[in-house]
């Protein structure tokens, strides 16, 4: 049989066959995926093989085989460096729920994210989440924001669960595909998820006032299918984002606004750090492109991975202040 992952919680996954028939399955033995040493094999969205257990009282499977992925997202595991984690897989269109003060989310985060999102061949979508709750400060952080990211040439929306807000475009975004919200703890995801589905009421916390951080309400990734011709995969929220498997030569690459410049650049192997006649330096120089994420492209390349859960966003304001003028 073959199906859906729509569940996965580290030992089981809850697989829904075309036909619509849901199983608890196991992986059958020890899966070797090519190249990728993962915390989790099995990934929400792999399309897997299965087959029926006789001998267990409750109708169960054993996974025994995954179809090529199209694309995932991936990350370093935050207990163990030298794993990954692969969030989901076979995904259509990514959507970063980004909040600016409840909680923080630093352009470091989201660059991180960006880049990722490029190498794996997702579009990337940013969702400027919580609008009803922006002050005059807040709603000039996220004009400033927008400004970054739509220069570049990425879409983004501004919504609220709450006011209903954005909803309708969102959806149109949504119709059709696999689609997943990713960002940090708290930043409303399973609020938003709600707000398009009312039925699925998935369980949700207040921002804890203490340290301005959410509080983790999705414990796994899990997918739903949505009234309106949907699939989201509804993800836990992420504290930090470490970046796999890169080579300093193809970073730039992922950072669009370098990409398009490169060949301009004196040496074609430029990693626009200290070598002459560099076009991104030069663009930089002249605010053509954002010292925020300039910054960010350094922190990947020298490997920076010690500090990337503590990015503060302020920190990543003042580097990029010259961009404002």
């Amino acid at each position: 049989m073959t199906g859906l992952v729509y569940k996965s919680t580290g030992s089981w996954y809850t697989v829904k066959t075309a036909e619509n028939q849901v199983f608890e399955c196991r992986i059958k033995g020890k899966f070797r995926m090519q190249g990728i040493k993962s915390t989790n094999p099995i990934a929400v969205g792999d399309v897997v093989d299965f087959e029926l257990d006789e001998n267990s009282d409750a109708i169960t499977g054993s996974i025994h085989n995954i179809h090529d992925r199209k694309n995932y997202i991936v990350r370093k595991s935050v207990n163990l460096s030298k794993q990954t984690h692969i969030i989901a897989s076979n995904i259509d269109v990514v959507f970063l729920l980004i909040t600016i003060n409840n909680p923080p989310t630093t352009t470091s985060f989201i660059d991180r994210f960006l880049v990722t999102a490029e190498a794996y061949g997702i579009e990337a979508v940013l969702v400027f989440n919580k609008i009803d709750t922006f002050d005059e400060a807040m709603r000039d952080e996220q004009l400033y924001l927008q400004y970054i990211y739509s220069a570049i040439g990425y879409k983004f929306l501004k919504v609220s669960a709450i006011e209903k807000k954005g909803l309708e475009e969102l959806k149109g975004m949504m119709i059709g595909k696999v689609s997943m919200f990713s960002g940090h703890s708290g930043v409303g995801k399973s609020t938003l998820v709600n707000a398009l589905e009312p039925n699925l009421n998935l369980k949700t916390k207040n921002i804890s006032e203490q340290s301005k951080q959410g509080q983790h309400t999705t414990t796994f990734a899990e997918m739903y299918d949505l009234s309106f011709d949907a699939k989201i995969i509804d993800t836990p929220g992420i504290k930090g984002f470490g970046i796999v498997d890169m080579e300093p030569s193809e970073v730039s690459g992922y950072f669009p606004e370098f990409f398009k410049l490169q060949d301009e650049c004196k040496f074609n192997n430029c990693l626009h750090k200290e070598e002459p006649n560099c076009a991104v330096k030069k663009a930089l120089e002249e605010n053509k492109i954002a010292w925020s994420r300039y910054n960010s492209y350094l922190k990947i390349l020298e490997g920076d991975d010690e500090h990337y859960r503590q990015d503060v966003f302020n920190d990543d304001r003042i580097a990029s202040d010259e961009t404002r003028k």
